[in-house]
């Protein structure tokens, strides 16, 4: 592992060292809590204004208990958390390349707290010099049984030298 990791983020390891990672959980990010603020904010950034999310009078909501995060705040999350956990690749540079599954499996309340959960589930070389990584990710909701979300998220690693 590198010395020095920024602030918040997961150290720099070699290209080895993350491939001995492989089927291993990685320790649990930060909470998040998901309050009213945040979940409208990003209603109104995304342009989701259902009664469910920014409505807490609303019956929608009233079905629920109260309001609900929606599931792509959820998922986007994942941005961040990932920098919390997940070691970055020595000399390479990581790419978001996209997602194989998810599944939004339960709601998350209004006020509730979120943290992810990382298990390397394959490496392999695309093409010479880079490593694509499928995480096998769940995001924990604090107190409940069911997590929010479940994905499958692959990662592409590029040289840092030019892509």
């Amino acid at each position: 592992m590198s010395e020095a990791a920024a602030p918040g983020l997961a150290p720099e390891l070699s290209p080895e060292a993350v491939e001995a990672l492989l089927d291993q959980e990685l320790p649990a990010t930060r909470w998040e809590r998901l309050d009213q603020p945040r979940i409208s904010a990003f209603g109104e950034l995304t342009g989701d204004h259902a009664p469910v999310h920014v409505d807490p009078a609303s019956p929608e909501a009233a079905a629920f208990g109260g309001t609900i995060a929606q599931g792509f705040l959820t998922l986007s999350l994942l941005t961040s958390m990932v920098y919390q956990t997940v070691p970055g690749i020595a000399g390479m540079t990581g790419l978001n390349y996209g997602f194989d599954r998810v599944r939004f499996i339960a709601p998350v309340p209004e006020g509730a707290r979120v943290r992810g959960q990382f298990r390397l589930r394959e490496v392999t070389r695309p093409a010479s010099g880079q490593l694509q990584l499928r995480w096998q990710v769940e995001m924990e909701i604090e107190g409940h049984t069911r997590p929010a979300l479940v994905a499958e998220w692959l990662a592409r690693y590029v040289p840092a030298t030019g892509i």
